[in-house]
């Protein structure tokens, strides 16, 4: 993890001074773990989640909300300040301020969309199939959450449709026994079918 952070920070900034880096890929395939711990390796980065962007009534179309409380004030060099949305009381909290940072995390579905990617310095997508991901968050969440899930996994179907993260991945995140691996992603391979083997990833922790 610490290879993958020091590469990182070697980034030029993409977001006025910040670097930003987005964590994408299925829901409950593990983004929130691993952004915490590579924002530990990046020595206590910002983690900024998109479960407080997003809302019940809005689980994919916050873009402009995070675009205008987030993204424009780091571009500027300035303090972002965003509301997190409260899932249990639903509705959104009082604002939190982001401060720039040299490197900035930003996880959760969705993260590597069209409208972000142009302020990313680098999309690492968690390398976990749908169907095995949403198996893994219904079983974190519980029954009483099998409505909601219902109704995610139709809106997450969906904007991947339209708006695919993955293929646009620099770097790839599979999880195994001792860790992570990280392997170079759709973005930096010569066409869409050129296959990805494990051992030629600029950052091998398994």
């Amino acid at each position: 993890m610490q290879d993958l952070a020091t590469r990182l920070r070697r980034l030029p900034p993409s977001c006025g001074p910040v670097r930003l880096i987005g964590v994408d890929g299925h829901a409950g395939s593990g983004k929130s773990t691993f952004a915490g711990q590579l924002a530990r390796a990046l020595g206590d980065a910002p983690v900024l989640r998109l479960d407080d962007i997003a809302s019940h009534d809005e689980l994919f179309e916050w873009t402009e909300r995070l675009l205008t409380q987030v993204i424009e004030p780091l571009a500027h060099g300035e303090t972002a300040h965003y509301t997190p949305y409260d899932w249990r009381a639903r509705r959104f909290g009082p604002p939190l301020a982001l401060p720039p940072a040299p490197v900035i995390v930003i996880e959760g579905v969705g993260a590597g969309r069209r409208a972000l990617r142009p302020y990313l310095a680098r999309l690492l997508w968690m390398e976990l199939a749908r169907e095995e991901s949403w198996t893994r968050g219904r079983s974190r969440d519980g029954e009483e959450q099998r409505e909601f899930w219902e109704g995610w996994v139709r809106a997450e179907r969906k904007h991947f449709a339209d708006d695919p993260s993955r293929p646009f991945a620099d770097l790839l995140v599979r999880q195994c026994g001792k860790g992570y691996e990280v392997v170079p992603g759709p973005a930096g391979t010569v066409g869409p079918d050129q296959s990805i083997t494990q051992s030629d990833g600029p950052s091998a922790m398994c």
